[in-house]
């Protein structure tokens, strides 16, 4: 399992939300890019880059330091918050981003969103948050009635390179995965699930490995020091077999 560093990048600062509220937010760093270089220097396989301005402001608000990060590193970086325009894709992948995470239009342009992962295949990634097992949207502000995994099925058949699958109940609380709904979605789909949400505890990794998830993000408990990252990707290669 690959163990993806969170970098949430809001007013042009790295930071972390608690259960993604914009009121409960904890500054670590004023230079996203530095901390992008620290934690490639320290193991890191690949980034999980947010902008949360721009998934409040529905258009990308702190685009031009996800672009100084992926020139700055050599490993890859996937984005999300605030895509909403083929333009914006392309944008960001001329600028050396891997990957791009797309969330709410998944779920209110559908059409739209199976046109973008034809057009750039397996280059985007389906991001689903989810709350109360029902999907989030505009940045976790607003909630829908769909089922997550109802969600997921949809796109199933397309060229996607994986789905992040967020429990904002858990987000930023240090209170481990929801292990149920997170292995629920992972059955629920073929394509790759990267989980995200709560991992407090070295343990929360090897089970998240254990039950057969490919990478997982990890923000506050990195930051927060409850364990290093060279202590998060030993714990992702000895993971635990749980049925």
């Amino acid at each position: 399992m690959i163990i993806l560093p969170a970098i949430d990048i809001r007013n042009g600062k790295c930071v972390r939300l608690q259960q993604g509220d914009y009121g409960l937010e904890t500054v670590y760093a004023d230079s996203p890019e530095e901390t992008a270089k620290q934690w490639e220097e320290q193991g890191a396989e690949f980034l999980h880059l947010v902008d949360l301005d721009g998934a409040k402001e529905k258009k990308p608000v702190n685009a031009e330091a996800v672009c100084r990060i992926a020139r700055s590193v050599k490993i890859p970086v996937e984005v999300g918050g605030g895509i909403r325009h083929q333009e914006t894709i392309q944008h960001y992948l001329d600028a050396g981003v891997n990957r791009i995470v797309i969330g709410t239009l998944a779920l209110k342009e559908p059409e739209w969103f199976c046109e973008m992962c034809r057009l750039f295949p397996n280059k985007l990634v389906l991001g689903i948050d989810g709350r109360d097992g029902f999907a989030a949207t505009e940045g976790w502000l607003e909630n829908s009635r769909i089922p997550a995994a109802e969600l997921a099925k949809r796109y199933i058949g397309l060229p996607i390179a994986a789905l992040v699958y967020t429990d904002i109940a858990k987000d930023g609380m240090l209170a481990g995965p929801n292990f149920a709904e997170m292995k629920a979605m992972r059955q629920a789909v073929p394509f790759p699930v990267i989980a995200s949400g709560g991992i407090a505890s070295l343990d929360d990794i090897r089970q998240l490995a254990g039950l057969g998830f490919p990478a997982c993000i990890t923000g506050k408990a990195l930051y927060e020091g409850k364990f290093t990252l060279a202590e998060a990707i030993r714990a992702a290669r000895a993971g635990r077999i749980d049925n």
